[in-house]
């Protein structure tokens, strides 16, 4: 979709890794941002043949197939600044700046906000990028495993109040929010939404542009914070109860 005269959207970009991830790289200029580099290679390359200066890394969560790929990158861009939970020293322990909830960075001449979303992990965290003001952008969130398009990532070491809460959290995110996630689950988690709710208009409409997407190898990210009202049930949950249900039938569903 075009912009409005005068607006300034990120430049994001995607490459698609292993099985189902998804590297996000947000470019300005001549320099770029890499979220949760899964591994070295294909970003290494992208960067290369776009002359891109590597400034910064940020990590959601210490999983390696969101960490793989960070230590080969330094090697190339030594000055790269690698953003993750102060909490997760230990288990990320090349970081260089250490965040905690509600701390606000700047890259690429814009703030990012620290969010802590536990469930997935216990010290998984999202990076909002807010607008700059009503109109002139739109708001950006880097969700990890947190939030997926109609999903959210399985309880490893959180809780499902955990969960629940920090889906709470992000569902009051602007609803123009684009959501970049780190997974390409969205059809899989469609099929499951339609199989509990096929009377559900708004889960079919989307199921069926995403099949469509995918006949032809497109990816489905990213969504926003308004689609996800409509068609997540994990967001739509009404209570930490009524979550636990849905986690627990998901987890145990079978395509």
């Amino acid at each position: 979709m075009p912009m409005n005269k005068g607006q300034r959207d990120l430049e994001i970009h995607a490459i698609e890794v292993l099985e189902d991830n998804i590297i996000w790289i947000w470019v300005c200029g001549n320099k770029a941002v890499v979220i949760d580099p899964a591994v070295t290679t294909p970003v290494k390359e992208w960067l290369k043949i776009k002359q891109l200066d590597l400034i910064a890394i940020l990590q959601t969560h210490h999983h390696n197939d969101h960490i793989g790929g960070t230590n080969g990158l330094l090697k190339v861009w030594p000055r790269a600044e690698v953003i993750a939970s102060k909490d997760d020293i230990d288990r990320i322990s090349f970081q260089t700046t250490s965040v905690k909830d509600e701390d606000k960075i700047s890259l690429l001449g814009r703030p990012v906000e620290v969010l802590e979303v536990p469930g997935h992990t216990s010290n998984h965290l999202a990076y909002y990028i807010p607008a700059l003001k009503e109109g002139l952008s739109t708001p950006v969130l880097f969700s990890g495993d947190t939030l997926f398009s109609a999903g959210c990532g399985k309880l490893f070491e959180g809780t499902p109040k955990d969960m629940y809460l920090s889906l709470k959290r992000l569902s009051f995110l602007p609803d123009n929010t684009k959501v970049y996630c780190a997974h390409e689950y969205t059809e899989n988690n469609l099929r499951w939404a339609y199989s509990l709710c096929p009377n559900d208009l708004a889960i079919k409409k989307k199921l069926d542009e995403v099949l469509e997407k995918r006949a032809t190898n497109q990816i489905t990210l990213p969504t926003t914070i308004k689609i996800e009202k409509n068609i997540n049930l994990f967001l739509r949950a009404e209570s930490i109860e009524h979550f636990t249900e849905l986690r627990e039938n998901k987890d145990s569903w079978i395509p």
